[in-house]
């Protein structure tokens, strides 16, 4: 009896200490089941550091390419880790994952089967992958991009792609794939990029044409008959000459009613064209793959023939030496789309090889663990705060190799799966941004329901303390104009250069950070979005601080579908207004209380001599009086109470670069007359020695 009490008690306690190693455990054990069958299916290879075939904790250990939100894993980045094996058979049992990227490996077999049922994003190019595409492809309702290319997949492709309605991207090329294109190709109606160059595909083009496609490449495959009229309006397309016939109707028609010599010379008239356009072609044709071979033996293969890179991550100083590549140094793609200037028909040369090596696009940002950032911000302690804003705190970074980062902690809520795409499809378009006068982003990180984003580095200055503290030296007008420029050149870029415009919507002072040079730079672009997703505090502080700031707010605020672009252009225009006069949007100081720079200014910059008064006093009577007028009309095309009369950006940067250019004559003029016309233009230096520190909400401070 004493022994069985004793086995009795040893098996609770083993049964109970299970479930206390459970509980402990932060991944969903699911999960960690999916993850021990691919380490095991993989061979067990010793590159993923922290995993293994039995126990573990996926997302409490960190394993190398794991990150989660919660207990749930959403990111499996495994690419370019010289796997070889096989995917496992259990991919489907993950319910949460959304990004699964296993793209230059050496993974062999077939496509599993069952793969996540939620996933968006997977890449698994540039591997050993046989057979073709798995037939439960349409049950991934959410999947939006889709790279195979660079593998051994073969045969017809099947009636795989209906009910995609998501599919954004798909790469096909360089496999083996052949037969004529399944008709489910017609239902991808948000298809923007198609990539089927290199396989063995026959028969028509004609389920592509009303596809709203801007990408598209399709050479080198045996494809047939009449190419659709509809290709004309694609923005980059790659096509080979189809092979063509004349339809019989047409045919029946030309010769119907011609005499048998008519018909003789007819038939033989038409053959001599044929054989000459033949030959016309074939002589292009060879010149084209001579001028192929010769530009693919002068460049980077890496550009060209592979669709990923993991040789650089971006950097921030050389963005055009980066390599360009979306779908596999991160679980992301392509963001806010460039609108090319002309739409015209490229050369074999010029074509864009797949959806991951895109035009000049810079790579997403680089994903970072908790654990990194916690590291290199002294686990976020107080002495590295840089800024506190309504959507979080922001920290100085200081990593190991000498580089300094700012990492903004956005305080979000617990996220609904849609909620979580809302947040990546914001930090996919923001990390596209790349101008000389925004502030870059470089990083990220969503692990354990954490949200942080990882910028450049810029001195904590901003434009609000320049103007407006009395540590500084008044900024000169030459200054001030080029300050505007730049910020009109990051606005324009915003506006004019994505499809659709992205506004900022929270153009303020205290968000223009000055370099060492006083080169403004935009923060938090893009990102005034996340604010319904912040925490219940944080939205009482993002109110309250709107509530402070009414100066920069348009007056439709209030009226919905407002076009947030026409906003931007309006506070634009209020920060021309502190640029001139120095003074605050808002004053709510003792003396002027309530005061409205905006009500304040629109009677008066129409009236020279309440102009002139306007004029900040530490730069008055330094320009001339044409400029000072000029520098109004621009004011108030900006600041119009109507949206429709507003300037759009493109004008705006076109006049104050004309402004500009004629002050610079005027200053080289006045210089070589002797006369000084500009004495604050010598350089910006504070009346102290020293740079004081600033206050805390002047950096990202959104």
């Amino acid at each position: 009896m004493a022994k069985d009490c004793l086995s009795l008690f040893l098996t609770v306690i083993f049964f109970s200490t299970i479930l206390a190693l459970q509980a402990l455990a932060s991944t969903d054990p699911l999960d960690v089941i999916v993850l021990q069958d691919m380490y095991m299916a993989l061979n067990h290879p010793p590159q993923l550091n922290s995993w293994r075939s039995e126990g573990g904790d996926p997302c409490g250990e960190s394993w190398t390419g794991v990150s989660c939100s919660g207990s749930s894993v959403i990111y499996l980045k495994l690419n370019g880790l010289e796997l070889s094996g096989h995917l496992g058979n259990k991919l489907n049992d993950l319910h949460h994952l959304k990004h699964l990227d296993v793209s230059s490996n050496n993974v062999e077999g077939e496509i599993p089967n069952e793969l996540p049922p939620n996933v968006t994003h997977i890449n698994m190019a540039s591997n050993k992958l046989n057979q073709s595409i798995p037939e439960s492809l349409p049950t991934l309702k959410h999947l939006r991009h889709l790279n195979l290319s660079h593998n051994l997949l073969s045969g017809p492709i099947g009636n795989v792609f209906t009910d995609l309605q998501n599919l954004k991207e798909l790469d096909l090329s360089y496999n083996n794939f052949g037969g004529d294109l399944p008709s489910s190709f017609g239902s991808l109606k948000n298809l923007s990029g198609l990539f089927l160059q290199n396989n063995k595909f026959t028969g028509s083009v004609v389920y592509l044409a009303n596809l709203p496609l801007t990408d598209l490449n399709i050479e080198d495959n045996d494809f047939s008959g009449v190419i659709p009229k509809q290709f004309q309006s694609i923005p980059n397309l790659c096509q080979a000459p189809l092979r063509t016939s004349l339809p019989s109707e047409q045919a029946d028609t030309t010769i119907k009613g011609m005499s048998f010599g008519g018909i003789a010379c007819t038939v033989g008239g038409v053959a001599l064209v044929v054989t000459c356009a033949a030959l016309f072609i074939s002589i292009r044709i060879n010149r084209a793959r001579a001028q192929r071979r010769k530009s693919l033996e002068s460049c980077d293969s890496t550009l060209h023939s592979l669709p990923i890179s993991t040789a650089r991550e971006y950097s921030s100083t050389a963005p055009e030496d980066s390599p360009h590549i979306l779908a596999t140094t991160s679980p992301f793609n392509l963001g806010p789309r460039h609108i090319p200037s002309v739409r015209t028909f490229r050369t074999e040369t010029a074509c864009r090889r797949s959806f991951s090596t895109a035009f000049k696009l810079p790579p997403f940002a680089k994903l970072y663990t908790v654990a990194e950032l916690q590291s290199v911000t002294n686990n976020f302690s107080e002495e590295k705060l840089l800024g506190q804003g309504s959507l979080g705190s922001v920290y100085k970074a200081e990593f190991p190799d000498g580089q300094t980062l700012a990492v903004k902690n956005i305080n979000m809520v617990s996220l609904s799966f849609q909620e979580e795409e809302q947040f990546i499809d914001v930090i996919r378009t923001v990390s596209q941004l790349r101008h000389p006068n925004i502030v870059t982003l470089l990083g990220y990180c969503v692990e354990n329901g954490q949200h942080l984003l990882v910028y450049e580095f810029v001195r904590n200055l901003s434009l609000a303390e320049a103007l407006h503290s009395k540590v500084f030296n008044p900024l000169s007008w030459a200054i001030r104009l080029r300050i505007a420029l730049g910020i009109a050149r990051a606005l324009n870029y915003l506006h004019s250069s994505f499809s659709p415009p992205v506004a900022h919507c929270n153009i303020k002072a205290a968000n223009i950070l000055l370099d060492e040079e006083l080169m403004p730079r935009i923060s938090d672009c893009g990102i005034a979005i996340l604010r319904p997703l912040a925490r219940d505090s944080v939205k009482l502080k993002a109110s309250e601080l709107a509530i402070s700031q009414t100066g920069y707010i348009v007056p439709e605020h209030d009226e919905p579908g407002s076009d947030n672009t026409k906003c931007d252009i309006y506070a634009f225009g209020v920060l021309l207004l502190e640029l001139l006069t120095g003074r605050k949007p808002v004053d709510r100081s003792s003396s002027r209380k309530g005061f409205s720079l905006v009500t304040w200014a629109s009677s008066r910059l129409h009236d020279r001599e309440y102009l002139e008064q306007m004029v900040d006093p530490g730069i008055r009577g330094t320009f001339p009086s044409k400029a000072l007028s000029q520098f109004a009309d621009i004011i108030s095309l900006c600041i119009q109470p109507e949206k429709e009369f507003r300037l759009p950006m493109s004008e705006i940067v076109e006049s104050l670069s004309r402004l500009c250019q004629k002050f610079s004559l005027y200053k080289g003029k006045s210089v070589a007359d002797g006369t000084e016309v500009d004495p604050f233009e010598r350089s910006f230096v504070s009346t102290h020695n020293y740079f004081v520190s600033s206050p805390a909400v002047s950096y990202l401070s959104i």
